[in-house]
């Protein structure tokens, strides 16, 4: 199964693209799509969506999973993540394949077994998991990305997990009519 995973960003958007069988991975490929602040935001945001499609029509992936948003103060980035967010979802959806979402912890325990781990701590794992060079530095965005898609791996297509917008669904999971 080839995953693609996606830490959203409008500055930065990180993917990893893995390849997960027999409980063994093979890293495809993992980077960055960056966009300048000089750009007008609808631009950025056109870039994400070309090079994430190009990304996709590369790699022909099966599963796309991406990174939930969590701020807690600034309220502008926020919002030009979230739209960042709902360009990568739409792009994974006009291309037809299932998208799931994770919170930063789920990732963090699928990757390490800890929930609270921290940024080297993960890309450490990342690195035994992918069998990558332990000297090599990883941009973040990126080692987020391949996180993402470890922990997609190893979760599966859970319904759960599909990616929703929070208003969708009411108190206990039931749908608004």
């Amino acid at each position: 199964m080839i995953i693609i995973g996606i830490d959203p960003g409008y500055a930065i958007t990180g993917f990893g693209v893995v390849d997960y069988e027999s409980n063994h991975f093979k890293t495809l490929d993992f980077g960055v799509i960056s966009t300048k602040a000089c750009m007008p935001f609808e631009l950025r945001l056109l870039t994400i969506y070309q090079e994430l499609e190009a990304l996709i029509t590369r790699y022909q992936p099966d599963v796309m999973a991406v990174e939930e948003l969590f701020f807690a103060k600034n309220t502008t980035t926020a919002i030009g993540t979230a739209q960042a967010r709902g360009v990568i979802i739409l792009t994974g959806a006009k291309a037809g394949i299932p998208v799931f979402e994770y919170t930063p912890m789920q990732v963090k325990l699928a990757v390490t077994g800890y929930g609270r781990a921290d940024k080297n701590q993960v890309s450490a794992m990342i690195k035994i998991l992918l069998h990558l060079d332990k000297s090599s530095k990883m941009i973040d965005d990126a080692s987020d990305a391949l996180a993402i898609a470890i922990c997609q791996a190893h979760t599966g297509p859970v319904n759960n997990n599909k990616a929703v917008g929070g208003y969708q669904f009411g108190p206990n999971g039931k749908t608004y009519s």
